[in-house]
């Protein structure tokens, strides 16, 4: 078996208090649009939320979706040809107006319009580089679109295609839950707390960050995020994703018994003030739906099925899960690692099913397959829809921006503070 590589430099539903500081121009219908209820498109083939228990988690948050306009039937009954053709008009049309961001989770016809691609933090980046673009197409999630707003130029408009394409993990924190663990720590008289969000959650968190002496991170740089919070105190409270946290943590050499996960819903969240004063690192409880979903028994089977198969996974996934692969890093490292394997190699992949048959059909002469045989992609992702893209860049086209997103100014500033640092780490 390969010797396992640590990645050592390499998200439902929007949350619902960003509605506070993110702003959409559109009309709002009347009753609000739940998600997969009278979905306005075809389905995904599984939905990850439902296998690892996101959707009762939301509930008890309460969140609910912003909404998304209803958009005329003719769009999704279009024949595809006919569609991307008039898309690829558009396009033309607006120019270097125009500049298209396409995840990595997202599906082959909405990626082959991006001028770029990439996880969240590059696709920001790239949004910010583009200064001479008035408009920004973000085909990714709600999280991301703010993110390229606090880093771009004030006279860039971001454009979210479909408004419900939000994020269940980013969702699983709200700014006021967090604030009321942060009191309830300080006021245990426990000091010296770093807090460090995760690059996949909401403004809101970042600005908590920001104005807090913390800082975000992204699944690749992580680690020397700890390296630098460490030097800054002596704890970390880290969100919204407990097992990035973790896995991190074990990185970082941190006993286990040092991080404590809190629960927002049980008192303290659900440790005895010991454990809390002995923790340097409070995780909060929340999860990506789609790497949830891997597991041992899945490595274990592809190792029976494919004896020499190596097995990379993204650090989004469960610690037991991250410790029985044979590496395990950011998006773009699984990218990179495959890219660089000789030919003939097999691989097992644990991250969004999208990103895995891309990489099929980009490296025919290699074995890739998703670790999870139930073909799940992230449904929030799933959400965009070429259809969606069709109607934004038609509204363009005429002078009209919809869907655009926002954030309060206060909010980017604090936001932006905190981003910055993570810009400055080595």
């Amino acid at each position: 078996m390969v010797a396992k590589r640590q990645d050592a430099d390499l998200a439902m539903w929007p949350n619902h208090d960003a509605r506070q500081t993110a702003t959409a121009t559109l009309e709002r219908p009347a009753k609000p649009t739940l998600w997969l209820v009278d979905a306005q498109m075809e389905l995904a083939s599984c939905v990850p939320e439902e296998g690892v228990g996101a959707y009762d988690r939301l509930k008890e948050y309460g969140v609910g979706p912003l909404r998304q306009q209803r958009i005329d039937r003719a769009y999704f009954k279009m024949p595809a040809e006919e569609r991307d053709a008039r898309i690829w008009e558009l396009r033309t049309q607006l120019g270097s107006r125009l500049t298209i961001l396409g995840h990595h989770y997202q599906r082959d016809e909405v990626i082959q319009f991006a001028d770029f691609q990439g996880d969240s933090y590059k696709l920001s980046q790239q949004a910010a580089a583009q200064s001479e673009a008035e408009f920004t197409l973000f085909c990714g999630v709600h999280f991301m679109a703010e993110s390229a707003h606090i880093l771009g130029s004030p006279d860039q408009h971001v454009i979210l295609p479909n408004l419900e394409a939000g994020c269940s993990m980013a969702d699983m924190a709200k700014p006021e839950d967090v604030e009321a663990a942060w009191n309830t720590l300080s006021d245990l008289g426990i000091r010296g707390i770093v807090p460090v969000t995760y690059m996949n959650s909401a403004a809101t968190l970042k600005a908590f960050c920001g104005r807090n002496g913390g800082i975000v991170c992204t699944s690749s740089n992580a680690p020397r995020v700890y390296d630098w919070a460490f030097d800054r105190g002596e704890r970390l409270f880290f969100f919204p994703d407990e097992h990035l946290g973790r896995n991190t943590g074990v990185r970082k050499d941190i006993p286990l018994d040092q991080m404590v996960v809190w629960d927002p819903f049980l008192p303290l969240g659900g440790n005895t003030e010991e454990q809390l004063r002995n923790a340097k690192v409070y995780l909060w409880k929340g999860y990506c739906s789609v790497h949830a979903r891997f597991s041992v028994a899945q490595i274990a089977k592809a190792r029976d099925d494919f004896p020499d198969v190596q097995v990379v996974v993204h650090p989004e996934c469960p610690l037991d899960v991250v410790q029985a692969s044979d590496f395990d890093g950011s998006t773009e490292y699984i990218i990179d690692l495959i890219r660089a394997a000789p030919d003939g190699t097999t691989w097992a992949v644990g991250t969004e099913i999208n990103l895995v048959r891309r990489l099929q059909a980009q490296m025919p002469e290699k074995t890739i397959f998703c670790l999870d045989p139930v073909i799940c992609p992230c449904s929030t992702m799933y959400r965009i829809h070429p259809a969606y893209m069709l109607w934004t860049l038609e509204h363009l086209v005429r002078g009209e921006v919809v869907n655009e997103i926002t954030v309060e100014p206060a909010i980017a500033d604090q936001a932006r503070v905190a981003l910055d640092r993570m810009l400055s780490v080595p």
